[in-house]
């Protein structure tokens, strides 16, 4: 009876625990389900507003788009209106137009094509001298930016290029190891010195000039073959007619070979290949020749390297330019041995030994026998003028050049402070070096600014001078 109301008792506590859980989780669920609907209530009223807001802005669009619309039909109107009014005016302006028309040419008795005519022409008149204008402006512009870049152009091969000065001369001078061996040049009453005057050609003057000989000729390849000889019998002490001939025949082969050797190099040092052994021999030949103290070959080396840095700077192919400018005085080698010119020789000579057609044209134009028509002639009249016009080229620019460079100096020494000037690049620039302990760096500044002031004041150039002013300090101490 009490096991059966213990579990009686159970049974009633667990029904209640049952009773309290299923309350508590039926009042969560009540309050979850109010959430929800606070939430959905919450979105509903936001989605009420978005779509309130929108059709607001719809509502507001369509009255803009409808004001736009009233606008646009009474803006058409009014341009229809407007359109009207000016064709109106056009039709009326036209016929005014006739009318004048009409008048003007009963008054003047002439047509509207008449009119037109004399109108074009008149116009086409005056645009041809308008155009004739310009034409010449343009022209003198284009002149002066050509002669300033030709200036430019030029000045900077000639101080690109630094050439020595040799003085021309018919002797050469052949020294002797003794006075007793004058004796035996003459030979027994005068047959050794005969024979070699015979064989080479060449004048021998024995004078009083202590162990020395002079040999005299124009020529002067047959010149240096004569001395080469006459070295050689010097040196081997057998002087007679028959081994005179021997060495002879022996200098003049070894003269030759010299010729093409110096006119190899030339080629070499021009960059220039695939020439005729002919041309390059008498080439050669050249590097025995001086034109107004200028040596010939020196100066076609100068001239080809001159006209392939102006041919550069122009834009133009530099090889032709510088074979022509190379070859341009290859007639001095035979102008002793063929009569005339020695631009139509060499034109002549380059001709027959297979070159190019423009190489003859600036060789026979570069001193206008021949007008030249081709830029390679040109740049090769120019070449050959700057190489044999330049300061110190010739003989006779020679003493000025030097007077000018030595006035330059003069000027810059002139300055306290000073320690020494050189002149260089030909006088393009004058370095002045400066005590430290005299000259300050603004002095410096000064210096180079009298400097240079004063010689634009005494001195005739061409182009610029620069001034450089060096101020240097040094620090010695000896570690002991």
């Amino acid at each position: 009876m009490g096991i059966a109301l213990g579990t009686g008792s159970m049974l009633s506590l667990g029904f209640v625990l049952v009773a309290g859980a299923a309350g508590v989780l039926l009042h969560r669920l009540r309050k979850e389900r109010e959430r929800l609907r606070t939430a959905a209530e919450r979105e509903v009223r936001e989605i009420r507003a978005d779509l309130e807001r929108r059709e607001q802005r719809l509502a507001d669009r369509e009255a803009r788009i409808d004001a736009e619309s009233e606008h646009l039909h009474t803006r058409r109107r009014e341009l229809t209106e407007e359109r009207e009014t000016l064709e109106r005016r056009r039709a009326e302006v036209i016929r005014i137009e006739e009318e004048r028309r009409a008048v003007l040419e009963r008054a003047a008795s002439y047509t509207a094509v008449e009119a037109r005519t004399d109108l074009v022409r008149s116009v086409e008149l005056q645009a041809k001298r308008e155009a004739a204008m310009i034409v010449r402006d343009i022209e003198r512009a284009a002149r002066e930016r050509g002669e300033e870049r030709a200036r430019r152009i030029v000045a900077t091969a000639i101080q690109r290029v630094a050439g020595e000065q040799t003085a021309e001369s018919v002797v050469s001078v052949l020294h002797l190891p003794g006075d007793d061996m004058k004796g035996r040049i003459i030979g027994r009453e005068g047959r050794n010195i005969r024979a070699f005057e015979a064989v080479t050609g060449v004048n021998l003057i024995i004078d009083d000039t202590p162990e020395a000989v002079l040999l005299s000729c124009f020529d002067p390849v047959r010149r240096e073959v004569a001395r080469l000889t006459l070295d050689a019998l010097v040196t081997d002490g057998r002087i007679h007619p028959h081994r005179i001939e021997e060495v002879y025949e022996r200098s003049v082969a070894e003269v030759e070979q010299l010729c093409v050797r110096h006119g190899e190099d030339a080629l070499t040092d021009t960059g220039i290949t695939d020439m005729h052994p002919e041309l390059i021999a008498l080439l050669g030949r050249l590097r025995y020749r001086t034109s107004y103290g200028q040596n010939v070959l020196g100066h076609l080396l100068e001239s080809a390297h001159l006209a392939g840095m102006m041919a550069a700077e122009l834009g133009v192919e530099p090889a032709p330019v510088k074979r022509g400018s190379l070859l341009h005085d290859i007639g001095k080698a035979l102008t002793h041995e063929v009569e005339g010119s020695h631009a139509l020789i060499g034109a002549d000579l380059a001709r027959r030994h297979g070159e190019n057609e423009d190489v003859v044209h600036a060789i026979e134009a570069h001193h206008n026998e021949v007008d030249p028509r081709t830029v390679e002639a040109v740049l090769t009249q120019a070449a050959d003028a700057i190489s044999g016009g330049r300061p110190g080229a010739r003989r006779e620019s020679l003493e000025s050049y030097v007077r000018r460079l030595k006035r330059l100096e003069q000027i810059a020494a002139a300055h306290a402070g000073v320690a020494k000037v050189f002149a260089m690049q030909a006088g393009r620039e004058i370095r002045v070096m400066v005590r430290p302990e005299d000259v300050d760096d603004i002095q410096a500044q000064v210096i180079a600014r009298d400097v240079a002031k004063q010689i634009e004041e005494e001195l005739t150039y061409p182009g610029q001078i620069r001034i450089t002013v060096v101020r240097e300090s040094r620090a010695t101490e000896f570690a002991r």
